[in-house]
């Protein structure tokens, strides 16, 4: 038996051992639980590790808030301008179309008013401008009288005024350029 027990445990070491030597434990993903530094030949045998499904981090489920809310604001190109309107089937006016779309696409519940949606989240400079942030604009001879959402690229989609549709609009045609107000950030 004495000769027999150096051998048994030379090959539990050969079977337990990683088949290439620059695999340690070290390299393995931080989600896999450390086997044991040694197993006895009397040990119960060892369960099989399953790799657990990566959760999505914060910024990955950002990121697809904000690519969701972007999509949906697309799908609505077309629709009717309607004045105090909030649902595709009335018809939007500006602060119906965010107010519609945070609430369908990520839960929030925003007022139905340009300059109260302002007050909302964080400010964010000109230069800062991510697809996603509400972009305010002075249309009515008063500040935060309008809103979109930014796409990127100087882009955003509103629901413009009475006659119109919601559509995409450039921020540096002349006159939004000149009657931009600011923009602010809400997230989830």
């Amino acid at each position: 038996m004495r000769k027999l027990l150096p051998v048994l445990l030379v090959a539990l070491c050969a079977a337990v051992a990683p088949a290439h030597a620059d695999e340690t434990a070290a390299q393995l993903p931080a989600h896999l639980p450390q086997l044991p530094a040694a197993q006895t030949a009397l040990s119960e045998p060892a369960q099989p590790i399953v790799p657990m499904a990566p959760q999505a981090s914060f910024m990955a489920r950002a990121v697809s808030n904000v690519e969701s809310t972007l999509d949906r604001a697309l799908d609505f190109i077309g629709i009717r301008y309607k004045r105090g309107g909030s649902s595709p089937e009335t018809g939007f006016d500006c602060s119906g179309f965010i107010k519609y779309l945070y609430n369908e696409t990520l839960g929030l519940v925003l007022p139905h008013n340009a300059k109260a949606i302002a007050q909302e989240g964080e400010r964010v400079e000109k230069n800062e401008l991510q697809p996603g942030d509400l972009v305010f604009f002075n249309t009515m001879r008063r500040t935060f009288s309008h809103v979109g959402i930014y796409l990127g690229d100087n882009l955003f989609v509103h629901a413009p005024r009475s006659g119109a549709r919601v559509r995409i609009e450039d921020m540096s045609d002349r006159y939004w350029s000149r009657r931009y107000n600011g923009a602010r950030r809400i997230q989830q």
